[in-house]
């Protein structure tokens, strides 16, 4: 090699060097400012990439063109949510909905709802969840309350029930939360005049009737959501109607055997529910959330496609390869392979996740098993409409609207799929409310790791 490349190597090398983020993704994690990654979360570097397609459209869905695309750094979910995780999340809400009925009743040990003082000290206000109420006949301890929550509906009745005694009427598994609806906000200006020195508010919002109304106060902008958190077993059945999947409808969510499978039969507003849960409320230290300014959410679609690829700009797949087995012909994810050999791939439907090899941003099952809810709403031009840093496709909706607009995007393909839906780029859609055995999701947190500024 003569001088002048050696010269030339040396001023690239230097370059980079020199250009690194001391304190960013490259910093370690004693330089203040650093926030570790949660647990089983990875940190995904800021970048940029080519987002949409690289494959020839032969679905015509003319949906995902090639566009320039730049996102910030994130945490991700190293894994689908499993089925246990899910499950910490609906004994939550039953053992919640259990201590304020019977607070409600004046039975003694159990505080009431009035005398909250601090919502982070669950573990005494407003309830006491100390000793845990399980949905799991073996762990109940409703001895001495049974007649109290039997008499308000907890569980169902004996016209309703299926051999256990105390059975947990699921539909009064609800959990309830509130956010503030940043998008409205923003569209609202805050003026002094004459008239009102104090200051008020300009503008109109869409309330959850669809109704369009004068702004109040900061209260317009709070979105209230009561969720039913228990999944949709039956999606099982109703997906494949003349398939047989009995079992998995009566078993998969609350067996052992089944816990670290994905959670389905979950819509993306459960999904959303769980987000905020495990935000606030979460309890297990898997699930405790380290920064509380930091909310768990489902990702946008170009923080998955960014994720999914791992790195690899312009793969057909999270692995790289135009291919979807290795050198060995074993395959790569799990989905329909060939001309529907579902068992071929080690697995008839789903898989216990982390079952293949990750991609390198050391995500697994970024295609296939069960495709994932997206936060972005759906539509077939959100690639030209959305901006080209940290793009996002917002769309308020309200009871009254349309079922077209109540799409969400569904990204990474599925079991019960064909290749082509698990490359990086292909996009689909699936309606809000709505449940299926092949949906699941996975979460994601906005990530600050900063740096001192005297660098």
């Amino acid at each position: 090699m003569d001088m002048k490349r050696i010269v030339t190597l040396l001023t690239v090398v230097l370059f980079v060097t020199s250009c690194g983020n001391k304190g960013g993704v490259g910093g370690g994690s004693s330089r203040k400012g650093f926030e570790a990654p949660p647990e089983n979360m990875v940190l995904i570097p800021r970048g940029s990439f080519e987002m949409g397609s690289n494959d020839e459209d032969f679905v015509w869905a003319m949906n995902a063109p090639l566009k320039r695309r730049t996102t910030d750094q994130f945490f991700m979910d190293q894994t689908e949510t499993t089925n246990v995780a899910y499950r910490a999340f609906v004994h939550w809400t039953a053992d919640s909905i259990a201590r304020r009925t019977l607070a409600s009743n004046d039975v003694e040990g159990f505080a009431k709802e009035e005398e909250e003082e601090d919502e982070d000290d669950t573990d005494d206000v407003p309830l006491n969840y100390k000793t845990a109420i399980h949905l799991s006949p073996k762990q109940r301890n409703f001895e001495e309350h049974y007649e109290a929550l039997k008499n308000n509906g907890f569980f169902y009745s004996k016209q309703e029930a299926l051999g256990q005694k105390r059975s947990i009427d699921i539909r009064k598994l609800n959990y309830k939360y509130r956010y503030y609806d940043l998008q409205q906000a923003a569209k609202a200006r805050w003026v002094i005049d004459e008239q009102n020195p104090e200051g008020h508010y300009v503008g109109k919002v869409v309330n959850q009737n669809g109704e369009t109304v004068d702004i109040v106060d900061r209260s317009s902008f709070i979105i209230e959501e009561i969720v039913p958190v228990y999944p949709d077993t039956l999606a099982w059945i109703r997906d494949f109607f003349n398939s047989y999947n009995d079992p998995l409808a009566k078993s998969y969510f609350w067996h052992p055997g089944y816990d670290h499978y994905p959670v389905v039969g979950v819509s993306w507003r459960q999904a959303s529910a769980f987000c905020h849960w495990r935000s606030y409320h979460a309890k297990e230290k898997k699930y405790r959330n380290q920064y509380p300014s930091q909310e768990y959410r489902l990702p946008m679609e170009v923080e998955y496609e960014y994720a999914a690829r791992g790195g690899l700009e312009g793969g057909l797949y999270p692995w790289g390869s135009m291919y979807n087995a290795n050198s060995s012909g074993c395959f790569l994810a799990n989905f329909k392979p060939q001309r529907g050999d579902y068992a071929i791939d080690g697995f008839t439907r789903t898989a216990p996740v982390a079952q293949y090899e990750p991609n390198d941003f050391g995500l697994y099952d970024m295609a296939g098993n069960v495709s994932e809810w997206i936060n972005d709403a759906y539509e077939e031009n959100a690639y030209e409409a959305t901006h080209d840093l940290v793009p996002t496709y917002h769309r308020h909706v309200s009871k009254k609207d349309k079922a077209s607009k109540k799409r969400k995007v569904v990204r990474g393909g599925s079991w019960k799929d064909i290749s082509y839906f698990l490359q990086t780029g292909a996009r689909d859609y699936n309606y809000m409310d709505s449940t299926h055995s092949y949906i699941g999701f996975r979460t994601v947190k906005d990530a600050v790791v900063g740096s001192s500024p005297l660098r």
